[in-house]
Order: C-alpha cells, then structure tokens, then sequence
C-alpha cells in the first residue's frame, strides 16, 4: 500500500497497460446494438473486455432465472460464454445471444451442482480438500492434495461417484493446501509475515486496510518491519468459515492511506474499483515473498478444507503463491481489486492452486469502503481513476471510478519499462523472465535473494 511508512518493493507498470476501462457500459436495454455495424438482429457474440464480460454475466444471471448455469469469460476469443439449460422457452436463448453472448446448453443446472456441493460438504469434509464449480466443464471440480489417502480417498471418491458421472470430477494436486502465513518481511506480527492488500477507509472513517483473515486471528498487532514497533492493530478477523478476511486498522489516524499502488519512480496505478471475480479473467497477485505473479480464475464460489478449518466463498485460480503471500491483493490489468491471498497448494516453481478471498464480500462484510473515502464499487469517488498512470478515462461499467486502493506489503515497486513485472521480492526464488500474460503484459521478475 502506498503510506508514508510501509516499506517499498520494485515493480514495473507501463501506464498505457494499466490504462481504466473506457465508458462504455454493458447494460442489457442497449446490448443488442451491435459493435461493428451489424443490424439489431445479429446473433454474433460480441467481443468483450473482461470487466465488461463480467458485468453482463451478472445482468444475464438475472435476466434468464433459472435457465442460466454459469459463464465464463473467453480470453482468447474475447467473448462471454452462458451456460443455459435448455427447455420449452427458448426466448431466453434468444434474449442470452442478442445480449452479446456466446450461448451453450448444458445437462447440469446451478441447484443441482449446489446440491452436490452440500453432499461433498456433509459427506466428504476432509483435511485437504477443495471444490468449486467450473462453468467450463459444468461440473464440480473436486481437489485433492497429497495428505488424502487410504480411507479418505475412498470416502472422497465414493462420495463423488454418488453425485452422478456427470455431476463432477477429481484433481489430484502435488502440494498441500495451507494458508500463506510465514515468518519473515512485509507487515509482521512476531515471527509472522502477511501481505497488506488493499487500503480501505473503515466504517468510522479511520484508514486501514484489508488482508487474510488467518493473519488477522494469528496476532492482534502488525509492524512495517521485522522488531519493529506496530503501526496497526487487529479491528475483525474472520478465519475459518464464511471466508478469509480481516480489517487493520491503522494506529495514527493521520496515516496517508491513498487509494493507489505505488509502483514507483513517480508512478502510481488506480485501482478504480472492487468487483467480483469471472471464471476465464486474467489476474495478477502481489504479495510480499514473490512480489507479482499472474494467472486466471478458475472456479467461483470454492469450498477449502484448510488443517485449521473449513473456508468457503472463496475464488480459486491457477495463480501461484508462497508462505508470506496471505493476504496480498488481487486485481485485474485495468485496475479492479478482485480479492486477498487466503491459501493454496504448491509454489511459484512448480506451480499449484491458490484461493483468495472476495474483495467484495470483505469490504460489505467489514462495513469498509475501497480507498482512502471512496465508495466501494466504482462509484463517484472524487480522485478520478485514470488521472495517473496514463489511465484517463471512467472505469468499470460506465460509472465514475474513483481511485482505488493501494497495495504494497512486498508487491514491489521500482518504474522501469513498459512491463508489469519486475520485483524484488525478498523471497529466494527465480521468478522467471519474459512470462507475458494474454493481455500482452510481461512480467520480468528476477528475485534471488534468499530467505
């Protein structure tokens, strides 16, 4: 987070490629004008930024009722995917693909996939387990780590054999799911390192901000360096259960909490706005061991068996992450806060699943808003999103996206080029050189240093 006294990491963003989503909005009145001219009657699915994809997803899941079973948002087509189940309406089809979208019937409704959630979740709660439903296969996407054996496995597989051999699948994974709490840099708490996600302004409109709620029940009070004396204490934690958040609030209530990402060199990245994760978006994650890395969403709405306990509506992806990664934020290239690291399996050199926590839930949750006084969820917030960092313009679904919230905590921070990359991440590991992600945004990561 961008403050006077949180200790600065090195990153690289090119203002051009964090650049705010322009005005236009996806509003479902005006969806069946098309984008190149076309007539009113084309069926074409229309092509779509990510944050624009998601904002139609949610307008149709209200719009077709019970006929809709998911989306997914299609990065190499640019294009929103709806599940729908077919029936003797087939206006709501009409309605899906005039709307813009790319239109698929599926057999799995979205009761009956929750109904098979609810039995993995009385009959197969085991130590090493997660699930989610994945749009793109519509299915339960069932994982298992290394520890789920023997009987449990069987249990595990049993139980899903009994949901039916369309209703969902198993992964196994290499790793073991654990929440990402370390000892070492960033904010600490004892021999305990997080990362801070987001600045928020809290409820009594003191600042503070947002990071996992296993940090948060871990130590009442952090610092912004290893022995050094607390600059924010504890305000709500929640861990295990409804989620994996906690609000911090800063002891000195002058504390600059700016509705930015400090990215260095003079440079700071909006984050224009919170808003829910779309199976298919590209993200990125900052945290304090392995600075910035990438990836896409994958399953909404997870259910984690964490050893400490079972978490739910969580966001799953393929992003990776280390120990001192909890609570280090998530966004999108053009600036919208998506969620805080809670946990995960393997690491940023073999790969492996990592959970975050809703951003949005957490804030309504906390009763906090995104940002040093802006309003959460893109509304006019007075510091305009784009007059930094090159991004000019309104952001998110056609509203006035005030600045968003700032992260550090070891998402580095050093201008230099035109790549989203580049840290100095404290952590021992080889981040790699040269991983572009789909939207042309090369991370340029060489950490070395070791632990």
């Amino acid at each position: 987070m961008s403050h006077k006294r949180m200790p600065k990491r090195k990153a690289a963003i090119a203002a051009g490629g964090v650049a705010a989503l322009g005005a236009a909005a996806i509003l479902l009145p005006h969806a069946n004008a098309s984008q190149d001219g076309a007539s009113d009657d084309a069926a074409a699915p229309r092509t779509l930024k990510a944050a624009d994809a998601s904002d139609l997803a949610s307008q149709l899941a209200g719009l077709l009722g019970d006929a809709f079973a998911g989306s997914y948002y299609d990065a190499g087509s640019r294009q929103l995917v709806v599940n729908v189940i077919p029936g003797d309406n087939n206006n709501v089809i009409v309605q899906a693909k005039k709307a813009g979208a790319q239109v698929r019937e599926v057999e799995n409704s979205l009761p009956a996939l929750a109904a098979g959630a609810q039995t993995l979740k009385s009959e197969a709660t085991i130590p090493g387990t997660a699930w989610a439903v994945d749009p793109r296969t519509n299915k339960i996407l069932v994982t298992a780590d290394s520890t789920v054996t023997g009987d449990r496995w069987d249990q595990l597989e049993s139980t899903v054999d009994s949901l039916g051999s369309g209703m969902a699948t198993i992964k196994k994974s290499q790793g073991t799911f654990k929440t990402f709490l370390s000892g070492g840099d960033a904010i600490f708490a004892g021999g305990a390192r997080c990362s801070a996600g987001f600045n928020v302004t809290a409820g009594d409109g003191s600042p503070a901000f947002l990071t996992a709620g296993h940090c948060g029940v871990a130590a009442e009070q952090w610092a912004d360096a290893q022995d050094g004396a607390p600059i924010a204490t504890v305000d709500q934690a929640t861990f295990p259960g409804e989620g994996d958040f906690a609000l911090v609030k800063y002891d000195d209530p002058a504390t600059e909490a700016p509705s930015d990402v400090n990215v260095g060199g003079g440079q700071i990245v909006p984050i224009n706005q919170a808003a829910e994760a779309t199976v298919g978006l590209q993200v990125f994650r900052m945290g304090s061991t392995t600075g910035l890395s990438d990836g896409q969403v994958l399953g909404l709405d997870a259910t984690v068996n964490y050893p400490e306990g079972t978490v739910t509506g969580l966001i799953q992806t393929n992003v990776c992450a280390e120990p001192g990664d909890s609570g280090g934020s998530l966004f999108t290239q053009d600036g919208q806060a998506i969620g805080l690291t809670s946990g995960g399996s393997g690491d940023c050199t073999v790969g492996g699943e990592t959970f975050f926590q809703p951003v949005t839930t957490a804030l309504e949750a906390v009763g906090a808003t995104l940002g040093a006084g802006d309003a959460a969820g893109g509304e006019d917030a007075g510091a305009g999103a784009g007059e930094e960092a090159g991004a000019g313009e309104e952001a998110g679904a056609g509203e006035d996206a005030g600045a968003g919230a700032g992260e550090e905590a070891g998402a580095g921070e050093e201008a230099g080029g035109d790549d989203l990359g580049g840290e100095d991440a404290g952590a021992g590991h080889d981040a790699g050189a040269g991983v572009e992600d789909e939207a042309g945004v090369e991370d340029e990561a060489a950490a070395n240093e070791s632990h």
